[in-house]
């Protein structure tokens, strides 16, 4: 995936804003990506990079690590401390690593996507402190995601992200949820992506969005940003 400076990823209308000063002091020396802008204004598109960075082994995993954490946490206060936790669990990166190895490569399928999800679930395989879901399906998303490709796409599922989908793409309520639930929400997204002719992460942050918004459901909609995007609208509770 190639992600060119000064252009968004479809569909993202706004970057997350990070203390960069808190998170060099709260991190290793060696786990902060000088990659990332020095403003602390942080798009996806520069995680995408740290991203394509490891794989062309020129970025560590704990360097990608960070870089997800930075962006998933954003200006909450105690996200340094517990990125530091998750790091410090695995201080050469090898859990990770290993976590990963299977979504690095050109085209993940669902076996390589369920094993790596597992695998970031299993203390004796690669569970790290502070980890959970939510975090862990960012880092896949973000290592593991092929713009331009089709088909199943490693995507984040956090609360916000379950809080809106409908019950046919198979993911319950709570933040536990299972590698085969994690699947049946990517094959949900990949089929709404073909049907409207977008990226399968547009349709996450339209989820997202309309979270935001306080708003529930899906119908196809045109957004200025990007021509058929789908967008979400009050449905009823």
């Amino acid at each position: 995936m190639q992600v060119t400076e000064g252009v968004l990823v479809p569909g993202e209308q706004v970057p997350v804003t990070v203390r960069v000063d808190r998170w060099r002091v709260g991190l290793p020396p060696d786990a902060w990506p000088d990659s990332l802008p020095s403003t602390g204004v942080i798009w996806r598109r520069d995680v995408f990079a740290v991203a394509e960075a490891y794989r062309a082994g020129s970025a560590s995993a704990r360097q990608l690590l960070a870089a997800v954490l930075a962006w998933a946490y954003g200006p909450i206060g105690y996200g340094p401390w517990r990125a530091a936790r998750s790091l410090a669990a695995d201080p050469q990166g090898s859990r990770l690593a290993y976590a990963i190895e299977g979504v690095s490569g050109p085209a993940p399928d669902d076996d390589a996507l369920g094993r790596a999800y597992r695998r970031f679930r299993d203390p004796d395989q690669a569970r790290l402190p502070w980890l959970g879901p939510g975090l862990f399906t960012k880092v896949l998303y973000f290592v593991g995601y092929r713009r331009g490709v089709g088909g199943v796409q490693p995507l984040i599922l956090d609360r916000v992200v379950a809080s809106r989908l409908p019950a046919e793409a198979g993911v319950g309520r709570p933040n536990g949820w299972s590698a085969e639930e994690w699947l049946a929400y990517l094959r949900w997204a990949a089929e709404q992506a073909h049907r409207r002719g977008v990226e399968a992460d547009a349709v996450e942050m339209a989820l997202r969005r309309g979270a935001e918004a306080g708003v529930e459901g899906v119908e196809v909609g045109d957004e200025p940003d990007v021509p058929g995007l789908v967008r979400l609208v009050h449905q009823g509770p």
